[in-house]
């Protein structure tokens, strides 16, 4: 089948609909962004990107600290809501009963709800047009206790949400695991006949 060529856009899908904490423990905003990733592993890098318009972008650009909140499938209707909502307007956390918890290493909020919350610490602020990324340095993450056993991490457990074109979904059936590719089957042992 043949692809259609359409103008550059953001057809890069499915992001998260990750709801951002922001502001302190006693004032805490929430907004939602979908322009977030890592960038780097060693050391732990992350990005959000926000229009200057945004009251968050003013709170994060001050403090220089933000929390990226994973969002599941309890947290979907507060993510749709803190993208469509301003914290100029409304206090977001009351109005979607969120609850602000305290961080580890910043003084901004994370969202106690969350499966799994990264603190981030901004190192460089990049004017790219309609948005500017925020560059930040992963200094923490909080992880459901639920989620972690002697066998690892299991973010299956948790129903992650991921943002599609306009769409919220569960993130499903697993198709395979990192490397599955790549990996030598495992060899059946033949056994000898026995004799009698």
């Amino acid at each position: 089948m043949t692809k259609i060529a359409w103008k550059p856009g953001t057809l890069l899908y499915p992001v998260p609909p990750a709801l951002v904490s922001c502001g302190t423990l006693q004032r805490p905003n929430a907004l939602t962004v979908a322009w977030t990733g890592i960038v780097c592993s060693d050391p732990a890098m992350t990005y959000i990107s926000l229009r200057p318009s945004r009251f968050s972008y003013g709170l994060i650009r001050e403090s220089g600290e933000f929390a990226i909140n994973l969002t599941h499938a309890a947290l979907t209707r507060a993510a749709d809501y803190c993208g469509v909502r301003s914290g100029r307007d409304v206090d977001k956390f009351k109005q979607m009963g969120l609850e602000a918890e305290a961080c580890t290493q910043i003084s901004a909020p994370m969202i106690a709800q969350s499966p799994i919350s990264l603190e981030c610490r901004v190192e460089q602020i990049l004017p790219l047009g309609s948005h500017d990324m925020f560059l930040s340095r992963i200094v923490a993450v909080n992880v459901r206790e639920d989620l972690v056993d002697d066998t690892g991490l299991h973010l299956e457990r948790s129903g992650l949400v991921a943002y599609a074109h306009g769409q919220y979904y569960v993130l499903g059936k697993q198709l395979g695991k990192f490397g599955y590719s790549v990996r030598k089957k495992a060899q059946r042992r033949q056994t000898a006949p026995r004799r009698r």
